[in-house]
């Protein structure tokens, strides 16, 4: 449980407090636990960036009052949003999409600098999505540390579904407040998703 809790502290700090780089080490070291020389590799800067990046990162959590805010991934109301997400997400469906995001909820995608804040930014990215990958995604729901997360599949032209993005969440009063999506294979393989399904038996909790 104290191990839980320090996580969800972590994760608020993330959320609402760190800049991007020193958030995308926190996430990737603390939440996806990759060591310190593959996230230096995969955001393209050094080891001993990355470990300062972290301590300064960990340092902003006596900043964080309170991570109580923050339910966990079992909790029915986080379920029962993430479930409407994922149906919104595979119907392509940017209204309700946004209509379960908070007004200020944020969208990153470390390393690339893609940030967008607002309901309505966070929109409209979703709609240039769809619109150059077309409808009827597949998704599966899985956990990544304690934290509600799925697995993004884009319709293949020929059929079937490949792989797109890993996207972790934070679920805030009821609320997505912030999605962070990674793209990197190293990131998949670490959940062992397979690159290519069908669209059958996808929502699995991990």
């Amino acid at each position: 449980m104290e191990a839980r809790a320090d996580l969800r502290l972590a994760w608020v700090a993330a959320v609402q407090v760190l800049p991007a780089r020193q958030r995308a080490v926190l996430v990737l070291r603390e939440v996806l636990a990759f060591t310190a020389a593959e996230v230096a590799e995969q955001l393209g800067t050094t080891v001993a960036a990355v470990n300062s990046a972290l301590q300064r990162a960990r340092a902003a959590l006596a900043d964080v009052a309170d991570a109580g805010a923050v339910a966990e991934p079992d909790d029915p109301g986080v379920r029962a949003v993430v479930q409407r997400y994922v149906r919104a997400f595979e119907a392509a469906d940017v209204p309700a999409l946004v209509r379960l995001l908070a007004e200020d909820a944020v969208l990153e995608m470390p390393p690339v600098p893609l940030w967008y804040r607002g309901s309505g930014d966070y929109g409209r990215f979703m709609e240039r999505v769809f619109a150059m990958r077309g409808t009827g995604w597949a998704v599966r729901e899985l956990t990544a540390n304690g934290q509600p997360a799925l697995a993004a599949y884009a319709p293949e032209p020929g059929g079937g579904h490949r792989l797109h993005t890993l996207q972790v969440f934070a679920v805030i009063d009821g609320q997505v407040a912030h999605n962070v999506v990674f793209a990197d294979p190293r990131v998949f393989d670490a959940f062992g998703l397979p690159r290519e399904i069908s669209a059958k038996n996808l929502h699995r909790e991990r």
